[in-house]
């Protein structure tokens, strides 16, 4: 791996003006959000819901013409596969993610309203707002209040203690994969608590009830309503809706993974958030993310968390503004002399293997930092 990039120290002064040049961005660009923003977001909603029916269709033709002239079964079945996952990518990533963050709420849309939306995936939306909203994003990689560090299964820093069921986790994070959206679906239930001891059975099945409802929802949606419209042509639906399934749960992990796991972020002790000011914020959110290098078309693909800095800057903002905004952002961090961490896809999911295979070992943890809101000479 190449040598980390140093970051360098900021006095009070400039972080405080690093947070109002980063503020006033917002500010600026919050100015300007109107009906191109609303046209873009229900186009695709319009998107979704297209190649969702186009996809479901193409399943069942396959399912049909095909028990009757095979051809059919493999090219109608491919492109219905690749069109629900198409629609359930979009959903999940540009819409679902982005409209429950309260990205279009200034719509008044019942359609988009970011403390009602359902999305399509095991887990529900109030869960997502707790952990990810919530949690994840006040305390972005702060060990012991971020979650999302290696979701209680991966050990992707040497700061985390190892335990020898790291040693499986090559197979553990191909599996994680896999079943994305299950892992997403019981995380707020946080069930190492419940082995621990620190949790009650009984509350684990409070807090499990609208988890169920929600898994049980999605397994008769997919796996027993749509299949059964086929009539005894099922299998074909039922395994053509698994795989798109499983494809959005891989392209989802790909995705968020590269955004927080690759080599230059980092990880903070819990204390070094205490006296953090905006500017401090901000640093943390830098430091602890990773963007993608593509186009247009990764940007859409995405959600725009390929732009995953611009996104923990500004989460409420509409995540197709992250593209323009993220010229600006970078030049404001090389005149603060931050490091922008970017990178093609290859790249950073490169690294973010690295730390998986790397770090099922035991490693020694590097020199603790301090907090970059009270002490800027910790530049890495």
């Amino acid at each position: 791996m190449t040598a980390k990039p140093r970051n360098r120290a900021l006095s009070p002064e400039e972080l405080d003006a690093f947070a109002a040049e980063l503020d006033a961005l917002r500010a600026r660009t919050v100015a300007t959000i109107g009906q191109a923003d609303a046209d873009y977001i229900r186009a695709v909603l319009k998107a979704v819901r297209y190649f969702g029916f186009a996809g479901r269709a193409l399943l069942m033709l396959a399912a049909i013409a095909g028990a009757f002239y095979p051809p059919v079964l493999w090219v109608a079945g491919s492109l219905g596969v690749l069109s629900l996952a198409l629609s359930k990518i979009l959903e999940n990533m540009e819409l679902g993610h982005n409209v429950i963050h309260g990205q279009f709420d200034w719509m008044n849309d019942p359609a988009l309203n970011g403390r009602t939306y359902e999305w399509d995936i095991a887990g529900t939306s109030d869960n997502w707002r707790k952990t990810h909203n919530f949690r994840h994003h006040t305390w972005t990689n702060v060990r012991g209040l971020d979650d999302d560090i290696g979701y209680g299964l991966l050990r992707l820093f040497p700061e985390q203690r190892w335990r020898p069921f790291y040693l499986a986790q090559p197979v553990v994070a191909v599996v994680f994969a896999i079943l994305f959206e299950w892992g997403i679906a019981i995380q707020d239930l946080r069930l190492g608590r419940w082995f621990a001891g620190k949790k009650t059975t009984r509350e684990l099945r409070e807090e499990f009830r609208p988890v169920g409802r929600k898994m049980a929802r999605q397994v008769l949606k997919d796996y027993v309503f749509f299949p059964l419209l086929a009539g005894p042509f099922f299998l074909t639906v039922l395994v053509g809706n698994a795989i798109a399934n499983v494809l959005r749960n891989l392209w989802t992990y790909l995705i968020i993974f590269c955004g927080h796991f690759t080599a230059d972020a980092e990880t903070f002790a819990r204390d070094s958030v205490r006296d953090e000011g905006r500017g401090g914020w901000y640093i943390r959110q830098l430091r602890g993310s990773s963007n993608i290098a593509g186009g247009r078309l990764l940007n859409l693909m995405s959600g725009n968390l390929s732009h995953q800095i611009e996104h923990h800057f500004f989460p409420d903002v509409p995540a197709n503004r992250y593209a323009a905004m993220a010229a600006e952002v970078r030049e404001i961090c090389a005149r603060y002399g931050q490091h922008y961490n970017t990178g093609s896809l290859p790249r950073q999911f490169g690294q973010v293997v690295w730390r998986i295979l790397r770090h099922a070992f035991p490693s020694r943890p590097r020199s603790a930092a301090r907090s970059p809101g009270r002490d800027l000479s910790a530049a890495l």
